[in-house]
């Protein structure tokens, strides 16, 4: 693998397959995990008495086990992608229906390590590409399931970006702290300014954090056509399913999906954007 650059990519196309399994979890359990974590908080703040004891519950406490019947799932039958097409995306022991959003996100995770390979050729840039892009990934569906951007993975990913280029491997290390610090700041001015006109919220504040990830990753010269790809392409969606009656105009659209989509393009695609961008 370390000197072909197909055999790389292959490499991480299948360890992107295992990643996107442990990812379904990750986006299954990390938001009921911080829900508790929440309600014990509130309960304690108020003086109230905490909620009585569960059972473990975390990335990898209880095994997974189907939805409908709860028995636990086999590892023959938790193999990615693979598993799913042979029970036929049914539960072998209830014969419920399994989403088929397991398998795309494995596949997604497999293409996602692919193309970083592809990129990058055999080198820690692709190791590092790909590791940004399975965590834009897990954000990007957790925000579609939740509307929320946990603090768990945005800020581990800010570090991650501003550790990496401490190496130069994306950014000299001071546009990526300044890219941290733009991308917080640009979107909380935005989130302000719109919050004083209408009185309302136009966005969580983990997008703040999101785009700071993406500038501490990928330095501050990025933030303009990620900003910009991001709104637009938000915008269309957004009005496109209103049209359609899918949305209604005072329903939130999560707007870190488009932040991640656009963050990854601009690693994979950024130097040829910005110049077909430039006046």
């Amino acid at each position: 693998m370390a000197s072909s650059p197909t055999g790389c990519t292959a490499g991480l196309g299948v360890l992107g397959l295992l990643v996107g399994s442990f990812l379904n979890v990750v986006i299954h359990r990390l938001p009921r995990m911080l829900e508790q974590d929440w309600q014990r908080d509130c309960a304690d703040s108020a003086g109230l008495a905490p909620p009585p004891p569960a059972a473990p519950f975390n990335l990898l406490v209880p095994r997974s086990r189907c939805p409908h019947c709860h028995q636990p799932i086999a590892a023959w039958d938790n193999l990615p992608v693979l598993s799913w097409l042979l029970l036929a995306g049914r539960c072998r022991h209830c014969r419920a229906s399994i989403s088929v959003r397991y398998p795309l996100i494995e596949l997604a995770a497999a293409a996602l390590g692919g193309v970083a390979a592809w990129h990058f050729g055999p080198s820690p840039h692709a190791l590092l590409g790909a590791g940004f892009s399975w965590a834009l990934l897990a954000l990007a569906a957790i925000d579609l399931d939740t509307l929320y951007l946990p603090d768990d993975l945005t800020l581990p990913l800010l570090w991650a970006g501003l550790a990496a280029n401490l190496g130069g491997y994306f950014v000299g290390l001071p546009h990526a702290v300044v890219g941290a610090m733009a991308g917080y700041l640009s979107l909380w001015v935005v989130y302000w300014a719109f919050r004083l006109a209408t009185g309302k919220e136009g966005m969580g504040h983990g997008d703040f954090k999101l785009l700071a990830a993406l500038g501490a990753w990928l330095g501050w010269q990025a933030l303009p056509t990620i900003i910009l790809s991001a709104a637009l392409v938000g915008a269309v969606v957004g009005l496109t399913l209103i049209a359609l009656r899918r949305h209604r105009r005072d329903q939130p659209l999560p707007f870190g999906p488009f932040l991640a989509a656009a963050g990854w393009i601009s690693l994979i695609w950024g130097a040829p954007l910005r110049q077909l961008l430039a006046p």
